[in-house]
């Protein structure tokens, strides 16, 4: 793991590059221009560069009528107001029209720390997804958010890109190529799997140590695309394992828990245990005050992976009986 830094650097970084190469990428503001890392291509494409404002519904329908005229719109905010305050204009100027529209979103989940629960998105996951067209990417640290803002720029269609403000440990250096729709495998195991997205995939490795250490073979998969799930890979994997653990940062109704779980009570039911926020909002502390009050750590996935490991061994003892 190499130095930490946030998503939110990995996709300004990524954006400076896209309009230096692609006439039609243009970027859309909020009023938060620094803190979405978007000042940079600002300042250099300014003739590219809308600010519109604190009014998140009136950038969501003019980067609506951009993808529509043939641009390539990166419409930025935190995640909180786009989920929320413009849902319905995402839903209807983006999804309805299928336009290609890239919302990328900053300070999402606990991590935006002493900003508060008023700011701290927890269920932006769920909103996104159910939403006909929308693509929804959750990077695990800024070497990935650079990869999924360049693959965007090919992908046809509405995206929900989620990053986050706290900088984290680069994991992703030496996996596969990154491919929207389309899982990591960054471990492989044989008694449980963990499927994580976002920061929760370093704690997810961490995890991964320590259940090593106790003789438990766990696999640890990327799920950076929460929307379209990659299913062939989800289902191969827990062919091999029949238990499986869910870690995010974000409630675990609705988002990358839910999709599972959903996915595997009609294709290959096994026990899932979902590790992320429970049904309640943050509060105001540090980003590790937070993600340890609240349960989102490697310790509270090795407590997982042993109770669907339990859940596992009963479950075949009543076969057997």
């Amino acid at each position: 793991m190499t130095k930490a830094k946030s998503g939110r650097d990995g996709f300004g970084k990524a954006l400076l590059e896209l309009g230096e190469k692609n006439q039609n990428v243009v970027a859309l503001c909020a009023d938060l221009a620094e803190s979405v890392r978007v000042e940079a291509f600002a300042n250099k494409y300014p003739e590219r560069y809308f600010q519109i404002g604190i009014s998140e519904q009136d950038m969501i329908g003019t980067a609506s009528g951009l993808a529509l005229s043939n641009y390539i719109p990166f419409a930025t905010t935190y995640a909180v107001f786009a989920a929320q305050r413009a849902n319905e204009q995402i839903r209807l100027a983006a999804c309805y029209n299928q336009a290609n529209v890239k919302i990328a979103v900053s300070h999402a989940g606990l991590t935006c720390g002493e900003d508060g629960a008023t700011h701290q998105a927890l269920e932006d996951i769920a909103s996104m997804r159910v939403m006909p067209e929308m693509t929804v990417i959750v990077p695990a640290d800024e070497n990935e958010a650079y990869e999924a803002t360049k693959a965007s720029v090919e992908w046809i269609g509405p995206i929900y890109l989620r990053l986050g403000r706290t900088p984290v440990p680069i994991v992703t250096n030496d996996t596969s190529p990154f491919q929207i729709g389309k899982a990591r495998t960054l471990k492989n195991g044989t008694d449980v799997s963990i499927f994580a997205c976002g920061i929760m995939v370093e704690r997810a490795l961490q995890a991964r140590e320590q259940l090593a250490s106790e003789g438990i073979n766990a696999s640890v998969i990327n799920i950076h695309t929460i929307k379209p799930l990659d299913k062939e890979t989800i289902i191969n994997e827990v062919q091999h394992t029949d238990c499986v653990v869910t870690a995010e940062e974000h409630s675990i109704i609705g988002g990358l828990g839910g999709a599972i779980s959903e996915l595997l009570a009609e294709e290959h039911p096994v026990p899932v245990h979902k590790v992320g926020t429970q049904d309640t909002f943050g509060e105001s502390a540090s980003p590790e005050e937070l993600l340890e009050k609240y349960g989102l750590t490697a310790a509270k996935i090795v407590t997982a992976c042993k109770e669907a490991l339990g859940q596992k061994e009963q479950n075949l003892k009543r076969v057997r009986s």
